[in-house]
């Protein structure tokens, strides 16, 4: 029997920057190096959780630790005078 073992990491998506392109670009803080894109939102989470397994999978191939996730995620309300 297999055991498998869930984990959770937060995803960051920014929206494209460049012109005349729609999608956004995902980035995982605690998986150095995992990034990937997609679309729509739904596209790139996907494409995210997609990312994440393989990468997952290739630091058990080598034998590495899988990092936790230690983010503390915050929402900031920030009043700037007006000019």
């Amino acid at each position: 029997m297999t055991t498998t073992t869930v984990h959770h990491y937060l995803v960051v998506l920014k929206p494209t920057t460049e012109k005349n392109e729609v999608g956004y670009t995902v980035n995982v803080p605690a998986l150095p190096g995992c990034i990937t894109e997609g679309d729509t939102v739904e596209e790139a989470l996907a494409n995210a959780r997609e990312a994440i397994e393989a990468f997952l999978l290739s630091l058990q191939d080598r034998g590495l630790p899988i990092p936790p996730s230690e983010e503390v995620v915050a929402s900031l309300e920030v009043a700037v005078p007006e000019e």
